[in-house]
């Protein structure tokens, strides 16, 4: 018999209404508190206090389940994973900008089986579950389902990125400046939005060269039950390999000669 996992879907929505009442009430608050960690990357107030909310959730409805968050790392050790992000695009979230998201993820095994992306500013969600499709709307009963776009063309090709420094650092600025030049609009979206752009077919590619885990696992399922593809550079599929290339499948294996 297949497994599903539209329970765990349902209990991911549970945990990402509450919590986006709580980020929204600190985004632009005046007494919003920030500090700068070791990696020289932000975190507020807002990202400790939704990703505790999140694990105090799991470990209540999924007492077995390892979970794995940007701010508080790894535990538990079982199969099932849960792999969190509290708030994904936490420079956009300080300063004010409303493209920011919480990511909520499950992997059994290496394989992830569930993926939720909420971006309360925006008001937007996405999510899907292992052979059931991929979905946004407000809820599970008000969804519209997400089908990849049909461009097979670079030409014809909307690519989505977050920046260049990060391609520079890893030597392959000019791999990325000749795809680039090869597409027909380029776009720095960033963060998830990027990824679900793809999902919803409004763009072709998006491509990262450094990345954690976390900042991935919710996305992969969405992108791939829309249709595409979502590797790493060196086309291993899923969010394992510290980077990440989204396409809508057509361009994919086109795309990793430039990138990889």
């Amino acid at each position: 018999m297949t497994r599903t996992y539209e329970d765990d879907l349902r209990l991911a929505h549970v945990i990402a209404d509450q919590v986006d009442a709580m980020t929204m009430e600190r985004f632009r608050a005046l007494d919003l508190r920030v500090e700068t960690k070791p990696d020289n990357t932000p975190v507020s107030d807002a990202d400790r206090a939704a990703e505790e909310f999140i694990r105090e959730q799991l470990r209540r409805a999924r007492t077995r389940d390892a979970v794995v968050g940007e701010e508080y790392g790894a535990a538990g050790n079982g199969a099932r994973r849960w792999i969190v992000d509290p708030i994904d695009g936490t420079k956009n979230f300080v300063r004010g900008v409303p493209v920011w998201a919480t990511l909520i993820a499950l992997a059994d095994g290496e394989e992830v089986v569930v993926g939720l992306v909420s971006a309360p500013a925006l008001g937007r969600r996405w999510w899907a579950a292992k052979g059931s499709g991929a979905w946004t709307g407000r809820s599970l009963s008000s969804a519209t389902r997400l089908t990849v776009s049909g461009i097979t063309d670079l030409a014809d090709a909307s690519f989505s990125y977050a920046s260049l420094d990060g391609w520079e650092q890893r030597d392959k600025l000019d791999g990325f400046l000749d795809l680039s030049r090869r597409c027909y609009r380029t776009r720095g979206y960033g963060d998830f939005w990027s990824y679900m752009l793809v999902a919803e077919g409004a763009v072709d590619l998006a491509a990262e060269p450094e990345l954690e885990v976390y900042d991935m696992a919710a996305l992969v399922p969405i992108v791939t039950e829309a249709g595409g593809r979502f590797t790493s550079l060196d086309g291993t599929p899923g969010p394992w390999g510290g980077n990440a290339v989204a396409t809508n499948g057509h361009l994919h294996d086109e795309v990793l000669v430039y990138l990889g």
